[in-house]
């Protein structure tokens, strides 16, 4: 076989490179590049461990390749690659189905640029994304990635389908979504949630524990009795029984959940069930599993204090990304990092423990506030522990910047359940204090808009400097906001739910929409029937938004609900 010219595109930490260079024809050559610049990677010591390896081998490396423009990343003479990798391509963060569409569309008509004439394209997918009869499971069309239609805006061809082995690349690791909270991660986020757990160690014994997958059967749903977690607020999804019963790879379960967490606004997704038993498969998804996306970390308690190394009198911290069917509120976010702080105590000891746990997180909590000047907390602390309704656990309570017109002065943040118990510890009771760590990084930084922590541009996370907290400034300004008014006739014989009302305009925007205002109710006085009118109010934080997109958004969301609410528009 002649010398082969390889190109890998898309690469996250270079460990399918490496593992490619070791097994490759030592004849072949092997061009890798990534969208990420080398700076990117510095906190990343297993792309850098990788890169040596590369370098080593004469691998010629290039970092800020865009996959969908390389001919401008290669000068003619250094084209025609006879073969172009892009393993588990995706946007990234929330980015849904028809953004990754896009994203192969403009990678297959790159490669026409690049391709030697009797050149190949392997592209590596998560099962059901290609969307074509190979798949299993198979996507109904408008829900998959649309992989040989893609292909063909490139002129290119389906030629066969085979399933990936981790085997003949050995260590090889998807990256996918690379959470806020990973080693390698440089996020406010996780800076505010080692700070804390930081100085929580200087008091207590910390135990750290792994956050397990989001994703949970309908019947792993219970948590410890608390009012700040409803499963009425679940994402549902459905799940394949042969899928979930096939043998996979830990890669490639990984990535489908990865894949399933992005994708989870994308109107795809079966209503939460009633809780009575009674309630009908919605269509299309017979002989499928039902699971929804953790709603709170709370799930986990069981679980934790079950197992048989728990240590009383330790913390033991969990963190992890949660998701909230929520209203479109300036507070209120439908995905967040939860950090769970769990304390196991004898009975005896509780009031103590918890009034010492509960001092030093203040605390923690008033020295990092303090750092960012609010007008309203400089004579008096910052945090309350605000006693619920119930009389037993707290509200973590914090003085908020005035971020504008609709802030909130007193922020929630959190809850200490002070009265969790269980049948196998008669002689513990428990302490569980639950943080979001999204508003705690809002207020600490001066950051008004939370789609801000979620952004793809660079320039977010070059306003933070490590161990120097520093108010951001947002580098978008005045950007442009438009005003859009709605009203439809309800069915009669269905419940207008508003939460799924927001939930529809979340999706079908892009979380473009910053608020949904309720104008008016109208009664036919002679039919009876009952008309609503909103105003939806769009506005971005980091990119630009047109008129025309809007427009396009708007025509979309009156189709959407009259499809999925059964009303209709006016």
């Amino acid at each position: 076989m002649a010398p082969r010219r390889l190109l890998l595109v898309g690469e996250g930490n270079f460990s399918f490179a490496a593992a490619l260079r070791e097994t490759m024809d030592p004849r072949s050559s092997l061009t890798a590049t990534c969208l990420q610049h080398l700076a990117d990677l510095a906190r990343d010591p297993v792309a850098w461990e990788n890169l040596q390896r590369l370098r080593e081998r004469g691998t010629e490396i290039r970092f800020g390749v865009d996959c969908t423009q390389l001919a401008n990343a290669f000068e003619p003479h250094n084209r025609k690659f006879d073969r172009i990798y892009f393993n588990f391509p995706h946007c990234g963060r929330k980015a849904g189905v028809a953004k990754n569409r896009e994203l192969l569309a403009k990678f297959f008509q790159s490669c026409a640029y690049v391709l030697a004439e009797e050149g190949e394209v392997h592209v590596a997918l998560c099962r059901g994304q290609g969307g074509t009869p190979a798949d299993k499971p198979q996507r109904e069309w408008h829900n998959s990635w649309q992989v040989v239609a893609m292909a063909a805006l490139g002129g290119f061809i389906l030629s066969d389908v085979l399933p990936f082995s981790c085997d003949a690349v050995p260590g090889y690791k998807c990256t996918g979504y690379r959470g806020f909270l990973e080693a390698s991660s440089c996020h406010p986020i996780k800076t505010i949630n080692e700070k804390l757990i930081a100085e929580l160690g200087t008091a207590f014994p910390l135990k750290m524990l792994k956050c397990s997958w989001p994703l949970l059967p309908q019947e792993s749903t219970s948590v410890f009795p608390s009012w700040n977690c409803d499963i009425l607020s679940a994402f549902w999804i459905s799940l394949c029984e042969d899928n979930l019963n096939s043998k996979s790879t830990t890669d490639e379960i990984t990535q489908e959940i990865e894949d399933s967490l992005v994708s989870f606004s994308e109107l795809s997704l079966p209503k939460s069930p009633r809780g009575d038993g009674n309630e009908e498969a919605p269509e299309g998804i017979h002989g499928q599993i039902k699971v929804c996306l953790r709603f709170s970390l709370l799930v986990h308690v069981q679980a934790v204090i079950q197992a048989p190394d728990f240590l009383p009198g330790s913390l033991h911290i969990l963190s992890g990304l949660v998701f909230r069917k929520c209203h479109i509120l300036p507070f209120t976010m439908p995905a967040f990092h939860e950090t769970l702080i769990i304390l196991g105590v004898n009975q005896n000891l509780k009031h103590d423990c918890l009034l010492s746990l509960l001092d030093h997180l203040k605390g923690i909590l008033d020295s990092l506030l303090i750092q960012t000047p609010l007008e309203d907390a400089k004579m008096s602390s910052s945090v309350e522990f605000v006693l619920h309704p119930n009389g037993k656990d707290y509200m973590i309570q914090v003085k908020s910047p005035n971020f504008g017109p609709d802030y909130v002065k007193d922020l929630i943040i959190g809850a200490v359940i002070t009265s969790a118990t269980t049948i196998t510890h008669k002689d513990q009771c428990f302490v569980i204090v639950s943080i979001n760590l999204d508003l705690l990084t809002m207020v600490v930084w001066d950051i008004s808009d939370w789609r801000m922590l979620w952004t793809f541009d660079n320039r977010f996370l070059k306003n933070f400097v490590p161990e120097k907290i520093v108010p951001f400034k947002s580098y978008s300004l005045y950007p442009p906001c438009y005003v859009h008014d709605i009203s439809f006739w309800l069915d009669e014989k269905k419940r207008f739910d508003e939460l799924e009302f927001h939930t529809v305009a979340r999706a079908v925007s892009q979380d473009t929409i910053t608020s949904i205002q309720l104008l008016g109710r109208f009664q036919d006085p002679r039919t009876g029937q009952i008309s609503l009118c909103y105003r939806l109010t769009y506005q971005t934080c980091d990119k630009a938004l047109t008129q025309q997109q809007v427009a396009l958004m708007q025509c979309q969301f009156r189709k959407e609900i009259q499809q999925q609410l059964r009303v209709t528009p006016r």
